[in-house]
């Protein structure tokens, strides 16, 4: 096995290139999958944020790898990560930082909190209240923090990971429309297969240690600098105005969905063209066409519309809306 150790120290980054860039960054399902069994789909879907500079939301039930996930994302990008259990009596200065007295000097000094990382893990944040929830809106919007006045800009690249548990409400504090609509993605961690399941227990029982993922072998294949020359990349993919209206179209049906009593924003328009770009340079093409729209349309879409009470009491989920009206508007040529 190779040693993730000597093999950090040896990696320099790249020079920029888009072809390699693409290429370390496909070689990460290859890499996480040393750690992480099954979730190539949730691999993507932080590699298309990272290019669009977005954030997810990761939903899945306790125990399917969501905070491994992201640890092994960051070790494999050589990027900082940190993690913030939310819980109810957190408060907004200890996700983005405070002023201490330094009795020393007799001033004030910033101290900064977990917010400034690349990668922050947010876990189960609606366990957390509003307050404390709203704290993570400037940086994730803005990309900054601002304490006592002064904004503080955050490492780059940037991106929250934030996680909440599907099947537990009680004692939590969902998000606010609003506040769902800020994340680019968001991405349902699903239970793994019978064989995935044998194959991590295989590997447990073979001595994988998951607070270890240098004895697992990881080690950085990308860095900023190829994310950099990606995102340059991905904002010259081509987009045809046939793929914009029919970007335009779709969300407009959310609208008109009896369904819904909310429907997709503007903005959910434009985080769904961004997110079709990046998966359209992805997969190795300069322009989008229709299939990369509709593969980004679930987890681009699924969180920024509100279902009508009677439709969820009747069973109707937001992925079944969004699959029908996939189906339904028409398809340019």
């Amino acid at each position: 096995m190779m040693d993730p150790t000597t093999d950090k120290a040896g990696y320099t980054g790249r020079s920029g290139d888009a072809d390699t860039a693409r290429s370390s960054l496909e070689a990460l399902r290859t890499e996480i999958a040393k750690a992480v069994v099954g979730q190539d789909p949730a691999v993507t879907g932080l590699v298309v944020a990272l290019l669009c500079r977005g954030h997810v939301l990761l939903e899945g039930v306790p125990g399917v790898a969501k905070t491994l996930l992201v640890r092994a994302l960051a070790s494999a990008l050589e990027l900082d990560t940190k993690r913030v259990q939310f819980t109810p009596d957190l408060m907004p200065s200890d996700v983005t930082g405070s002023l201490v007295y330094d009795a020393r000097t007799a001033e004030f000094s910033f101290q900064p909190g977990p917010v400034f990382t690349n990668l922050l893990l947010a876990d189960e944040i609606n366990r957390t209240p509003p307050k404390t929830q709203s704290s993570l809106l400037e940086a994730m919007e803005e990309r900054q923090v601002t304490v006592d006045g002064t904004p503080r800009p955050l490492p780059e690249p940037f991106l929250v990971a934030a996680t909440q548990n599907p099947v537990e409400y009680e004692g939590t504090y969902p998000l606010p429309e609003a506040q769902l609509d800020r994340f680019l993605l968001k991405l349902t961690i699903p239970l793994p297969s019978r064989q995935d399941e044998i194959d991590v227990l295989t590997r447990h029982s073979e001595g994988f240690n998951p607070r270890d993922l240098r004895a697992a072998g990881l080690r950085p294949v990308a860095g900023a600098a190829d994310l950099e020359a990606a995102r340059a990349a991905v904002a010259k993919t081509t987009v045809s105005p046939e793929i914009t209206g029919y970007v335009v179209d779709l969300c407009r049906a959310t609208r008109q969905s009896p369904s819904l009593t909310l429907g997709v924003s503007p903005r959910g328009a434009t985080a769904l063209l961004a997110t079709a770009r990046a998966w359209a340079w992805l997969t190795g093409r300069d322009y989008v066409i229709p299939d990369d729209v509709k593969a980004l349309a679930l987890p681009t879409l699924r969180h920024r519309v509100q279902l009508r009470p009677e439709a969820e009491m009747e069973g109707v989920t937001a992925d079944s809306v969004i699959n029908a009206i996939l189906a339904h508007v028409p398809v340019p040529r």
